[in-house]
């Protein structure tokens, strides 16, 4: 029986060492004991590492995830990742067996370890100590995670405080970060920290502002944010006061709601719509807008302010079409002017577009809504109400002339082709419309406002610029 001894407990390096030599020289799991340096020694083992006799090679996956497992807080774990490894070096698929009763305790363990850094990235708070003669500050944080993963969090502290000195004191082991070099030391105790310092209170504030009672979902957030933690935390102390009110603070949200109440409600019950004539009597862009100012074939106009028609060049390469006027549009009587309309501005400068000379428009010309107290819900209009409204847009298309119409979203889709079709089924491909006008489908871009994800509302705002960016390259 060999005794191999760990001097570092969660040292991957250590371990990876010990347990090379010993697949190499093909020593078998059952014929060795592992035990950390604090353990004692056995009566019979024998502690020497036998010399490598040769390399082995295993999967980059397989050391990958026993890098993360080896901090994993379990006196079992170097014993058990040394019987997956010898078992890897004969089964090249043995992660693939995910039935198999090691594999499934190495993917959960490497999942606690995951999960425990994550933790440790979101919640470890300093304070500040001082700060020396060059002005340089320091600062400190004391942290307690479930495992002994300091070694795989300190060198993300590194680099995203790499200017300034710091300490990160855990109950197993330290890293300090000074005169830009990282090392490691044992571990100490919360005495160690200093309990606040004056940037606590500005901290607390800017946690209260951001905090949204509409969006509170408790167990969501005891989820994200355990009680384990709540000790170290200097917003703690404020977030069972911030629970108690939260009710109290939506019901004051929705008195001053964000979206302004409409100014000209009166008109909704007073106006009375003009005799609307269908005719190919109209020439211009001004002439158009007048026609659909007094549109009655649908019962959209009886609630919004006023239609909102196209904006643009008339000799324009490219015309957007979105789906239909929002609230700030239906007040201003020009489209894409909403926080929509923002997202598509900042689109359009990046994809090296001018606005201006771009033709905007909507597949529809009304706002649809639904009133909430002082504040008008959007609506997506029907197939039947696009339909209608395509008439109009045909209009637009005629006078403009556009070589390409870029899509954005599923209504304004169908208001151009007559046909509902999905986005993903179009989007990619330069389609071809009767006449010979170019198509390209995308999304709308209030759906960038709607993914909570930001990792995923960046890979889609991307993929947003890049159509646009195909656009004015296929136009040019």
């Amino acid at each position: 029986m060999r005794e191999i001894v760990l001097h570092r407990a969660g040292d991957f390096a250590e371990w990876r060492r010990a347990a090379r030599a010993l697949l190499a020289s093909g020593v078998a799991p059952e014929d060795i004991s592992w035990r950390g340096e604090d353990e004692g020694a056995s009566l019979f083992g024998d502690a020497a590492v036998p010399a490598a006799a040769g390399a082995v090679s295993l999967p980059r996956e397989l050391l990958e995830m026993a890098e993360r497992v080896i901090c994993y807080r379990d006196a079992a774990v170097p014993a058990r990742l040394y019987r997956i490894v010898w078992r890897a070096a004969d089964d090249r698929q043995l992660l693939a067996r995910t039935t198999d009763a090691d594999i499934d305790w190495l993917r959960k363990a490497d999942k606690a370890i995951r999960r425990d850094i994550h933790k440790m990235h979101a919640f470890v708070r300093f304070r500040r100590l001082g700060e020396d003669e060059t002005g340089r500050e320091s600062f400190a944080a004391w942290f307690e995670p479930t495992h002994q993963i300091m070694r795989l969090t300190a060198p993300f502290f590194q680099r995203r405080f790499y200017g300034m000195d710091w300490a990160i004191v855990t109950p197993d082991a330290r890293a300090i970060w000074q005169d830009e070099t990282l090392t490691y030391g044992p571990g100490g105790t919360k005495d160690e920290v200093p309990d606040s310092d004056v940037v606590e209170d500005q901290w607390r504030t800017y946690y209260g502002a951001i905090f949204n009672p509409a969006r509170v979902k408790v167990a969501a957030m005891r989820a994200e944010m355990p009680k384990k933690y709540w000790k170290n935390l200097p917003e703690a102390q404020d977030i069972a006061p911030l629970l108690a009110g939260a009710g109290a603070r939506v019901e004051r949200m929705r008195e001053t709601a964000v979206s302004l109440a409409n100014p000209q409600t009166g008109k909704w019950r007073t106006r009375v719509p003009e005799e609307l004539t269908l005719t190919d009597d109209i020439e211009t862009l001004d002439e158009l807008s007048r026609a659909v100012g007094g549109c009655t074939r649908c019962p959209l106009y009886c609630n919004a302010t006023q239609a909102v028609t196209g904006e643009g060049s008339r000799a324009a390469r490219i015309m957007l079409v979105g789906e239909q006027p929002g609230d700030r549009e239906d007040l201003e009587g020009r489209p894409f002017v909403g926080p929509a309309g923002q997202v598509l501005n900042e689109a359009l400068e990046e994809a090296g577009l001018d606005r201006r000379s771009v033709f905007l428009t909507n597949a529809v010309k009304h706002f649809k809504f639904e009133p909430r107290g002082k504040r008008r819900l959007h609506q997506n209009p029907t197939t039947g109400e696009i339909d209608i409204c395509r008439w109009w847009l045909d209009k637009e298309r005629a006078l403009v002339q556009p070589y390409l119409i870029v899509t954005l979203g599923g209504s304004a889709l169908r208001g151009v082709t007559g046909k509902s079709a999905s986005i993903k089924s179009m989007r990619g491909a330069v389609h071809e419309l009767a006449g010979g006008t170019k198509l390209i489908a995308t999304i709308h871009p209030s759906f960038l406002l709607r993914l909570p994800d930001r990792e995923r509302a960046a890979e889609e705002r991307a993929a947003f610029i890049a159509d646009l960016t195909h656009a004015r390259q296929l136009a040019a």
